[in-house]
């Protein structure tokens, strides 16, 4: 079951300026995170017909144009199960059907079956067909993922990771970037790097920074300029991790080292 994928400029903190949007199937196929309507993703549809449309995730640069192909093909929108109220806020369009970890989503290649995997966003999820996943937002082939506040989860970022490592695909399909052909190495890189700057912020907050921009100027060396935002809510999503482990205590203002630690 082969994936194609139509990268749509959009504006979005990612690097790449864009945000892929990936089809299964050609009589009965199934589009994930249209972003944005436009000559790249239309091209694609041109020749198919579109039953299903899904989201890895609600964030505006990949949900932006879910209410247009609705629309335009009739097709049956699906949302996450708990979420639906969100879904219809990001998109402006009301799902049609709920999914849930497991869920298999019909197309004319075969089903496309859906896995948890929350921590960038509470509601992502990923879709799997054979040996390759459609990832969102999870992972990435060089850099690293923002899970960062409000809503972002470090804890079930990371174990969104693991679980895709047991999994242990062929290939990844990212929303950003290139495909990612070593999944296994790319979510234990992804792991080690979260686990490290995790590390950075407890020892900030041992060595005595309690804020979080003190503990912010610790944890990060590199220059913030355009990013110190991410990088702030990335902090906190750590804090909050550490404080529910007990490593540490935060009140959502300070910050100081657990004394059974």
């Amino acid at each position: 079951m082969d994936w194609h994928r139509a990268d749509v400029s959009v504006p979005t903190r990612a690097p790449t300026g864009s945000t892929a949007a990936y089809v299964c199937g050609d009589e009965a196929a199934l589009l994930v995170d249209p972003p944005d309507a436009g000559d790249a993703l239309d091209s694609l549809l041109s020749d198919r017909s579109l039953a299903h449309i899904a989201l890895t995730h609600h964030h505006p640069d990949h949900a932006g144009a879910v209410a247009h192909y609705a629309r335009e093909t009739g097709a049956t929108v699906w949302a996450r199960r708990g979420r639906a109220s969100a879904f219809e806020a990001a998109t402006g369009i009301t799902p049609d059907r709920l999914f849930s970890g497991g869920t298999t989503i019909p197309t004319d290649a075969g089903p496309v079956t859906v896995i948890d995997t929350p921590g960038h966003a509470p509601e992502h999820v990923a879709f799997a067909t054979d040996g390759a996943v459609v990832s969102g937002d999870l992972a990435v082939a060089e850099g690293s993922v923002v899970v960062g506040a409000p809503e972002g989860d470090v804890r079930a970022y990371l174990a969104s990771l693991r679980r895709l490592h047991a999994r242990n695909p062929d290939v990844l399909l990212p929303g950003h970037g290139p495909r990612i052909e070593t999944p296994r190495e790319t979510c234990a890189r992804l792991i080690n790097h979260r686990l490290a700057r995790e590390r950075r912020v407890r020892d900030a907050v041992h060595d005595g920074a309690a804020t979080l921009d003190e503990i912010l100027e610790a944890a990060y060396e590199k220059d913030l300029t355009g990013v110190r935002d991410l990088a702030r809510g990335t902090v906190l999503t750590h804090l909050e991790k550490l404080a529910a482990e007990g490593a540490i205590s935060w009140d959502s203002e300070r910050a100081a080292p657990n004394p059974a630690e």
